[in-house]
């Protein structure tokens, strides 16, 4: 695991161009699996798990193409040797589990092994998963590894999840687009990269009702065909890069194509006192007052709540706390998806701040700090790198955030983006 030396205190300035989301583009590259005709992404990110998936696609007698630019893709699936070949899934990524439904709506069977893992945010269950695809016709035979076999043809179904998961939703979306007769899900999540995936099942041929919110109803179709798609920029790197430019007191501006979809974000850290400029294709951070906005309820503290799309996003909660520890006052922080993704904030100790985890959903940010570097370590969480990165970069000095190669799961070209606007960070 890498280090990230970072020299703070120095303004962070100029123009950006954010990567491709993560969470959009695995689920859009396992969904190229639904068709045998070529399937062209566009703005795809440079990270391992696309590697991953790449490679598993490769190993199966799929075709793969990356254009001069890298981040241009063509993939063409051979559906007589994926057949024939075993449909074990890739291990390492917890991505895996997107392959589920395109395996099965292909092959009718296969083996997936729970090792698959993700960021460290504690317990990520996979029930949702397997219990669409046995209200799908599939049954689990065996579990060490899990056996799967689709027992009849896919039809049609009525669902309400226990709770709105994202990768659930895309598991369902890619059994249904092309299931016999109509399928409703209840209780869908509607994240923006839910969306890129259903706009390209649309863009294939899918017949996908309700798109954005939270009851999905999808008509079948025979086939889907090739398309051409863009994955979306990455929202939480268009919010990181404004958070970054307004601590260190600079004029950065993020050129996105995503600001539709930024509304409630800004609006939360504008409660920190950043300060925003918005066009329909940029947005710029012009200054940060470090001024907590005050609720009209005096008896309250103010807060952000990170819950479900269209709530303010979970991932960006540790950017947020990385800007709330230089303002001058306090602010509580709840994160109400992840239990336990909140305790590595005794870190931001070592940078001075005072913090208090309350229990662990809530963590309260006392302001007025006087931020010192530090060596801080980080867990196996991609956002909350950025958190730590986040404090380091307002204080004057040079600061070490041990094992901060998460970022690289999720940020391609981050470090070196940073020095291009003037930043003092290198790895090590």
């Amino acid at each position: 695991m890498a280090d990230l030396i970072v020299d703070g205190g120095q303004p962070i300035a100029g123009t950006v161009t954010p990567s491709g989301n993560k969470n959009a583009v695995l689920p859009m590259l396992c969904a190229t699996l639904l068709t045998d005709e070529a399937v062209t992404l566009e703005n795809v990110p440079e990270i391992s798990d696309v590697d991953k998936i790449l490679a598993y696609f490769e190993r199966m007698g799929s075709s793969v193409t990356r254009a001069d630019d890298g981040a241009t893709l063509t993939i063409q699936h051979d559906f007589t040797a994926f057949r024939d070949a075993r449909a074990d899934l890739p291990l390492g990524i917890r991505s895996a589990v997107l392959l589920l439904a395109p395996v099965m709506v292909r092959t009718g069977a296969l083996r997936f092994d729970t090792d698959a893992k993700g960021c460290a945010l504690g317990l990520r269950e996979i029930d949702p998963h397997l219990e669409i695809l046995e209200q799908f016709g599939s049954r689990i035979v065996n579990n060490q590894p899990y056996d799967i076999r689709l027992e009849a043809a896919i039809t049609g179904q009525e669902i309400w999840a226990d709770y709105a998961s994202v990768t659930a939703t895309e598991t369902f979306a890619m059994m249904a687009a092309t299931a016999s007769g109509t399928s409703t899900l209840m209780n869908a999540a509607s994240e923006p990269h839910v969306q890129a995936l259903c706009e390209m099942l649309l863009a294939m041929g899918a017949r996908i009702k309700g798109l954005g919110t939270s009851r999905l109803e999808i008509t079948g179709v025979d086939r889907l065909s090739g398309t051409r798609a863009r994955v979306p920029d990455d929202h939480h790197e268009v919010a990181t890069f404004l958070a970054i430019g307004g601590v260190t007191g600079g004029r950065l501006t993020v050129n996105t194509d995503v600001t539709a979809h930024m509304t409630l974000i800004l609006r939360q850290f504008a409660k920190l006192g950043l300060q925003f400029e918005t066009t329909d294709h940029s947005i710029t951070v012009t200054g940060w007052t470090r001024e907590i906005a005050r609720p009209y309820t005096r008896e309250m503290l103010p807060k952000i709540e990170a819950a479900p799309w269209p709530y303010f996003p979970a991932d960006l909660l540790p950017q947020a706390i990385g800007v709330a520890v230089g303002c001058n006052s306090e602010i509580m922080f709840w994160n109400k998806i992840y239990e336990g993704a909140l305790g590595w904030s005794s870190e931001l100790l070592k940078f001075g701040a005072r913090v208090h985890l309350s229990d662990p959903h809530r963590l309260i940010v006392f302001g007025g700090n006087s931020l010192r570097p530090a060596e801080v370590e980080a867990p196996y969480i991609i956002r909350v790198v950025l958190g730590l990165f986040l404090a380091a970069i307002q204080a004057d000095g040079q600061s070490t955030i041990r094992n901060a190669d998460p970022i690289r799961r999720a940020h391609p070209r981050f470090v070196e983006k940073l020095t291009e606007l003037g930043a003092q960070v290198r790895w090590a």
